[in-house]
């Protein structure tokens, strides 16, 4: 259990260091680089707990649900970003 509580220590400061990129990201693309590696770590820190809690099914399926929702916002805030992408890159530059 010992190297699980350490796993998921590792986890919550890799995913501090990306938060901080999150909020100071220079470029909206930054920003959702960052968004979606934070969304990345919390599902390995979902299936982390799982297996700290001997609960590893419960949250597995969790994190896989989340992975999945994760990856359709990423998507779309993608589409939104090919369309619109322009104009927020003008905006941020004057």
């Amino acid at each position: 259990m010992t190297e699980f509580t350490l796993a998921a220590g590792a986890i919550i400061g890799i995913s501090a260091v990306i938060f901080w990129r999150l909020i100071n990201g220079k470029t909206v693309y930054n920003r959702l680089l960052a968004s979606g590696a934070v969304g990345t770590n919390a599902i390995a820190l979902m299936a982390v707990t799982g297996f700290i809690f001997e609960r590893p099914d419960m949250f597995v399926d969790l994190a896989l649900t989340y992975a999945l929702l994760n990856f359709i916002g990423v998507v779309a805030a993608g589409k939104y970003l090919e369309r619109h992408g322009r104009d927020e890159e003008e905006a941020e530059r004057s």
